[in-house]
């Protein structure tokens, strides 16, 4: 067996599907079919039940994946502790961040990052949670932004900076009259938010009482797949919204579009933070990235504090 072959097995059980598998392999379909068969007849066991509408792993097939899981990151582990040896700063590093925070702190972070580690360029990845997750676990991923609670074995987190919530809604909106926006106002019919899969959608929920209502009303909230497609349609004149801190002055509209509102006090807001492996061999780089994302960040910093288990 090879190492190629267990990352052709460990993918395809993530994606239940030759075609995305293969995808993601950076291989044809037929070159990642052939590895697995061959693979198989060399155990000589079924690792995946076949049908034409589904891939899944037989009961043996799953122990043998979650073997090939901890192989692989052992084959990472090794790559990272050579990599160790070299100065931390001067190998790329791969980043993640989740869609509600990537456009809005890399325009700031790389420029920064360039003046104190010019030689660490960033691999960037903006996705949800829960595939970051999965690239983080796996080695695809070097670190990770996301929004707490996050938690994941062996993986350290550390909190970087509280955003507050903030309320935009169209110019002419009778809010617009009022210097805060209480929380209980927002409501299911009249608020845009992100689809499902964004846990920024669910922090908004938690923080707006009134939108968790029964099933039959979820046909009167709009959802969109992104926040800037939401500001355009509040913008238009379809409802209200909420955007975390970072993104309320990232827009090119002209004044007496768009109105932002702070919300009554206490404020709701996401605590952002950076993770990593706690085997990872470069603590200088997740160092100096995290420190640059504090620098560039317009929020209000949390107390620095150290990295706790996830």
């Amino acid at each position: 067996m090879t190492l190629t072959e267990l990352r052709y097995i460990v993918t395809l059980a993530q994606e239940q599907h030759f075609g995305r598998a293969a995808e993601r392999c950076h291989v044809s379909q037929p070159t990642l079919s052939v590895g697995v068969k061959k693979l198989e007849d060399e155990l000589g066991v079924l690792i995946f039940e076949r049908s034409k509408s589904a891939v899944r792993l037989t009961p043996v097939g799953e122990g043998i994946v979650a073997q090939a899981q901890k192989v692989l990151e052992q084959a990472q582990g090794i790559r990272e502790l050579a990599q160790a040896g070299k100065n931390q700063l001067t190998s790329p590093l791969k980043v993640g961040a989740i869609y509600t925070i990537g456009p809005y702190l890399f325009p700031h972070l790389i420029p920064q990052l360039h003046r104190v580690a010019p030689q660490m360029p960033l691999y960037i990845e903006e996705n949800f949670t829960h595939i970051l997750r999965d690239k983080l676990r796996t080695g695809e991923l070097d670190a990770i932004i996301i929004a707490l609670p996050f938690q994941e074995a062996d993986v350290l987190t550390l909190p970087l900076f509280d955003e507050p919530f903030y309320v935009l809604m169209p110019a002419d909106h009778p809010w617009t009259a009022r210097q805060t926006i209480d929380a209980e106002m927002l409501n299911d019919k009249s608020l845009l938010l992100l689809g499902e899969g964004h846990c920024f959608r669910d922090q908004v929920l938690e923080a707006c009482p009134t939108t968790r209502k029964g099933e039959e009303n979820r046909h009167t909230t709009v959802e969109s797949s992104s926040l800037e497609t939401i500001r355009h349609m509040v913008a238009s004149g379809l409802g209200v919204s909420v955007l975390p801190f970072s993104a309320v002055d990232s827009h090119h509209y002209a004044p007496g579009v768009i109105e932002i509102r702070p919300f009554t006090a206490p404020a709701p807001l996401r605590t952002v933070a950076i993770a990593w492996r706690a085997s990872f061999p470069r603590p200088r780089a997740i160092e100096v990235l995290a420190d640059s994302i504090r620098l560039c960040s317009v929020a209000r910093p949390t107390a620095k504090g150290d990295a706790q288990p996830a």
